[in-house]
């Protein structure tokens, strides 16, 4: 069952008979396309942002530090790559507590499973994917991402990289304080003052990205980028990547547009690859983590990243 199915009922009554557009019309279906995604991507962002939120208000940094300095091996990047699905949506602000688990001593790899599945595999994209994609594109996006961040972590906590780690990230000691326990009231306040921060500062992008996902979905010609990077193009994984780098998006923005493009042939793997880099190898970040991280462990970072992006993209072009 469609559970947005009398929302579309309600878009098309809206486009087709109050607006009065015609559903033969380019113009016509692209405004239905718009509204509709509109609304049903805010509604899954209010639902699933707001318990997102709830659960982060019994995640204090310092708990985390707590649990994750505990753990070793593989246990810790599993720990550390589910962490990051309850924590901060952009690399960028990730950062900070990245830099935080390095001082408190946490294995390496682990602190780069958290690093690479914070923006990765956040809520926003999850909401976005499902509202675009359905359920199951969204839950093969997360495993996909959180399998990246575990093995990756796991790989650099093998090489024993922790000397190419600047030495003033050690030095740092970050000031802990108690934490006053939360009454509920107090949690549920905070969780929705939380969304409707974050919805507040993100919708302008989902309109954005809807709105030239539906230019794309009415006006770019049929089967274009099956041409260019269809699945017979062995190199379109890889050049999605390298598009993908310098761009600083979240998921707000480019989901919306990689949706349409997914509707004009850009094969299901070529674009989750396109997604992930722009989230997980933003160039912002590698300029924040080259102040961070010394010349060999930063190429080291990037390349393993790069090549579990890659064989993703090839595993479900050949899959899907």
């Amino acid at each position: 069952m469609d559970l947005f199915y009398p929302l579309k009922i309600f878009v098309d009554w809206l486009t087709y008979n109050l607006i009065n557009l015609s559903k033969e019309t380019v113009l016509g279906e692209s405004i239905n396309f718009f509204i509709y995604d509109s609304i049903k991507i805010l509604i899954l962002l209010i639902v699933i942002i707001s318990v997102i939120s709830y659960i982060r208000t019994y995640l204090s940094q310092e708990r985390i530090r707590k649990i994750l300095s505990k753990k070793n091996e593989f246990i810790g990047n599993i720990i550390a790559s589910t962490i990051g699905i309850f924590t901060p949506f952009c690399s960028c602000s990730a950062i900070p507590l990245f830099i935080g688990f390095m001082e408190a001593g946490i294995p390496l790899g682990t602190t780069f499973s958290y690093l690479i599945a914070a923006p990765l595999i956040n809520e926003i994209a999850l909401a976005m994917l499902w509202g675009l994609f359905g359920w199951k594109i969204a839950l093969i996006y997360l495993i996909s991402g959180w399998l990246i961040a575990t093995i990756v972590g796991f790989i650099l906590d093998k090489l024993n990289l922790e000397k190419y780690v600047e030495e003033s990230i050690y030095k740092m000691r970050i000031k802990q304080t108690k934490q006053k326990k939360k009454l509920q009231k107090e949690r549920i306040t905070e969780s929705l003052e939380k969304t409707k921060a974050i919805i507040l500062q993100i919708f302008p992008y989902i309109l954005i990205g809807v709105g030239i996902g539906a230019s794309i979905h009415g006006y770019a010609p049929e089967n274009l980028l099956t041409q260019i990077a269809g699945k017979e193009n062995w190199f379109a994984v890889p050049i999605a990547i390298l598009i993908g780098i310098p761009l600083y998006s979240n998921a707000a923005g480019v989901i919306p547009i990689v949706s349409s493009l997914i509707e004009k042939g850009l094969p299901l793997g070529t674009a989750l690859a396109f997604m992930m880099s722009v989230t997980a190898l933003s160039l912002p970040e590698i300029i924040i983590l080259k102040k961070i991280l010394k010349p060999k462990l930063l190429i080291i970072y990037v390349s393993i990243v790069t090549m579990g992006i890659i064989f993703t993209g090839y595993l479900f072009n050949i899959l899907i």
